[in-house]
């Protein structure tokens, strides 16, 4: 079976790079155990300091893979509890990670695709990607994605972007401050290698982990309760009829009649 998340570093850089473009990079649980064990190898990593986070394909991720959904719903309550702690760990992960996490968005990132390039310190993207958080469209909830979520916007924007799932463009991403630059697909390899290089050689590695530090801890006492809550309710809504209608009539191309 082919790596679904591959790994190296240069010049103090580690690059992880999601590989399974064939589904749009779609979170599955191998997947997410990959990427998790590859964010925890480069923090423990001594050669290196800044991580990119991008993907293969024309898509960043798809956010989860619906055909992995549907098998859940043959689950137990405490099954899916301890299946949704796996993507809450990705996060965490990320979220707490005593190195800079930068994100490059080419295509889209949607649902938990979106939350996974949210969750990161710096966002870069393309002017064509594509952002939102689509679950309500199909049964679900954005359950663990919102509690990031309403932690970077207002909760007048979140609302907006939760309640209607819409998608968006990188330009009005940008203006709801969910990412940092807009950079055409010709240079952002570039500019993101140069942004995290200059991080490298201009400053120190302790303070960058330790102001991070800073930054999670005493901006957001409350998210691991806010987590713990939101496993439950993802969870939950995993038992319900609209969700197994959702994905259901999503998988089979049929419209959904709310």
């Amino acid at each position: 079976m082919d790596n679904m998340v591959l790994y190296q570093v240069a010049d103090r850089v580690a690059t992880i790079t999601i590989n399974r473009p064939e589904k749009r990079n779609a979170l599955n649980p191998q997947l997410i155990s990959e990427l998790t064990e590859a964010l925890i190898d480069a923090s423990e990593d001594d050669l290196v300091k800044v991580i990119i986070l991008k993907a293969n394909g024309d898509a960043f991720s798809a956010g989860a893979d619906l055909e992995y959904l549907q098998q859940l719903q043959n689950n137990t309550f405490e099954e899916n509890v301890a299946d949704s702690n796996k993507l809450k760990k990705l996060f965490t992960t990320i979220y707490y990670l005593p190195k800079v996490v930068i994100a490059q968005v080419e295509g889209h990132a949607i649902a938990g695709g979106c939350g996974l390039a949210n969750v990161c310190d710096i966002v870069f993207a393309t002017p064509e990607s594509k952002f939102g958080y689509t679950e309500v469209k199909i049964g679900f909830v954005p359950a663990i994605v919102s509690c990031f979520l309403v932690r970077k916007v207002s909760e007048t924007v979140a609302k907006e972007i939760l309640l209607t799932g819409k998608s968006f463009s990188a330009q009005q991403a940008l203006e709801y401050k969910l990412i940092n630059f807009v950079t055409n697909s010709s240079e952002i390899n570039l500019k993101v290698k140069e942004f995290a290089l200059s991080l490298c050689n201009e400053s120190s590695g302790n303070s960058l982990s330790i102001t991070k530090q800073l930054i999670t801890q005493t901006t957001n006492p409350s998210l691991e309760k806010s987590l713990e809550t939101a496993v439950q309710i993802n969870a939950r809504v995993r038992e319900s009829d609209d969700f197994k209608k959702g994905i259901a009539s999503f998988l089979n191309k049929e419209k959904i009649n709310w």
